[in-house]
């Protein structure tokens, strides 16, 4: 049989949006921290520093790598952790000792909206992904209401009238905020979804088999 040829897009679809999302959120850093920190400049009757200068500051830097740093050290302990721990049930888990490394889908009783079919079905279809875009969206509420009230009591400090909410969650320190916990998060799956294809870690859930291609996809 001959080998399927695939387009660019096709083989690489999956490392191109994660990079693009990446990029973009890290882009949005930049610039919502390069006006934050410009802001607190010119309070401190201090010029305001070109995009440059910026680029090279403690105060970009420092809050690019700290978010790098806390991703790194969640994706490897993750990896590390499932060589020896297990979680009954959890796709993200090796089975239990003497569990066979493989179940037949048929082999116990499916889920009840499987059973019942129709919109059941359909809203169980998507269910993971709804409840973690959820769980996002309460955090960033959170995150919002929170950053506000800081805000708040900020300007107190000052002796300046308080930001109302929206004022606050359009400022620019807000999305420096955001932004620099969003792009490392895209950064840390980016590399996993790439070492993944050169590098092992045996008996973990998140590698392929140490005699697994290069080329191949999935465990």
């Amino acid at each position: 049989m001959s080998k399927r040829v695939f387009s660019f897009w096709q083989a690489n679809g999956l490392s191109l949006v994660l990079s693009g999302i990446f990029l973009a959120c890290l882009a949005g850093q930049f610039l919502a921290g390069h006006r934050t920190w410009n802001e607190q400049l010119r309070e401190h009757g201090r010029a305001p520093v070109t995009l440059g200068v910026y680029a090279s500051s403690g105060h970009f830097l420092g809050a690019m790598f700290e978010n790098w740093e806390s991703e790194f050290l969640q994706m490897g302990m993750y990896v590390l952790l499932t060589v020896w721990l297990r979680q009954r049930g959890s796709a993200e888990s090796r089975p239990l000792p003497g569990e066979p490394e493989e179940e037949r889908i048929d082999a116990g009783p499916k889920p009840w909206p499987v059973r019942v079919g129709g919109w059941w079905r359909a809203l169980y279809g998507v269910s993971l992904s709804t409840a973690l875009l959820t769980l996002f969206a309460l955090s960033w509420g959170g995150h919002a209401w929170g950053s506000w009230h800081h805000a708040i009591d900020e300007q107190r400090l000052k002796a300046l009238p308080p930001p109302g909410f929206w004022e606050h969650v359009g400022s620019a320190q807000f999305w420096f905020e955001s932004l620099q916990n969003w792009q490392s998060e895209f950064l840390a799956v980016l590399a996993l979804v790439l070492l993944s294809i050169v590098l092992r870690q045996d008996k973990s859930p998140e590698s392929k088999p140490l005699e697994a291609p290069h080329a191949q996809t999935g465990g």
